[in-house]
């Protein structure tokens, strides 16, 4: 064994770093300036959500449009109010259901290319 101690463990520090501000990504600046390009986004935006809104607009009209012809098939009372109480709803919620679905997924994609992040 030798005579010598082992040498203290020294903290070496350096000088404090200002934290830099996170850069905002450039897709949230062209939006924020109303640049051609971040126009463009937003363009992108609302003709998916029209385009959903249509086709869910699309899918109520046929099933509206055809519980007249249902109705003249049927010719019972009772089963034209068993139509209307308890089969008309059941396609009405799930196209509401779809398109709510549907745009919560578009604005989330859009939130995710104005954030940077990549698609999953």
């Amino acid at each position: 064994m030798s005579a010598d101690p082992t040498p203290r463990r020294e903290v070496v520090t350096g000088v404090p770093r200002r934290v830099r501000p996170l850069p905002r990504y450039r897709t949230q600046s062209e939006i924020d300036e109303q640049t051609p390009l971040g126009d463009v986004y937003v363009r992108s935006l609302m003709r998916s959500q029209l385009r959903a809104g249509i086709t869910a607009f699309a899918v109520l009209a046929l099933v509206a449009g055809t519980l007249p012809l249902v109705f003249a098939a049927l010719r019972s009372a009772a089963l034209v109010w068993a139509v209307l109480g308890f089969a008309a709803y059941p396609p009405l919620t799930l196209v509401a259901w779809w398109y709510v679905r549907r745009a919560e997924r578009n604005e989330r994609d859009f939130a995710r290319l104005v954030e940077g992040r990549p698609a999953p």
